[in-house]
């Protein structure tokens, strides 16, 4: 398989919008209703807990399956930095989802924590760790996504090396997911 299939895989992978499918199913847009996101975190404060868990873990499995399954496929001697690419690749579509036009996908972070538990899991599952007691302490997802944004480049530094693509792609995306938080910190700031 070219390479450059399995990145427009891995996009195609992210984009599928699971809380607009839910919402859907409930007969309602989740774009139009609580947030207006397209997260997991939106479906769980309009359609329940248990179908935006359901959410969550279909967004984290988006990321996870194609950085996990494709580029041992690839014909390619790199497949470690084509898996990198391939994870942005669907991190890019939950944000920006072709299904939808490009329009009001989610803020990334359990596509994110997917992508990244396929290319360094145990960084990740000390993120995960860190969002779930953040969580606990202030009663705010946007919080636990934050501080897990932190950890999660901190620890692939500490794993893998500053210099590596991984520790630098995965600093890129946690700047990128505080920017989509934006309107969150200033919120919190307030």
């Amino acid at each position: 398989v070219h390479p450059l299939l399995g990145v427009l895989t891995g996009y195609l992978a992210g984009s599928i919008p699971f809380a607009y499918l839910a919402g859907k199913a409930h007969g309602v847009d989740l774009r139009e209703h609580g947030s207006g996101n397209l997260g997991a975190t939106n479906a769980i404060r309009v359609l329940g807990k248990k179908t935006g868990l359901v959410v969550y873990f279909a967004d984290t499995l988006k990321g996870f399956l194609p950085v996990y399954l494709l580029p041992g496929q690839l014909d390619t001697s790199r497949p470690a930095m084509w898996a990198i690419a391939i994870g942005v690749a669907a991190i890019i579509g939950h944000v920006k989802p072709v299904f939808l036009m490009g329009q009001g996908g989610g803020k990334g972070v359990a596509t994110t924590g997917g992508v990244f538990f396929g290319l360094a899991w145990l960084p990740t599952l000390v993120a995960f760790f860190s969002f779930l007691i953040a969580l606990a302490l202030t009663r705010r997802v946007s919080i636990g996504s934050l501080t897990a944004a932190v950890v999660l480049p901190a620890g692939v530094a500490m794993q893998r090396g500053a210099a590596d693509p991984l520790t630098l792609i995965c600093g890129a995306i946690a700047i990128f997911v505080i920017w989509l938080h934006r309107g969150n910190i200033r919120r919190i700031m307030d």
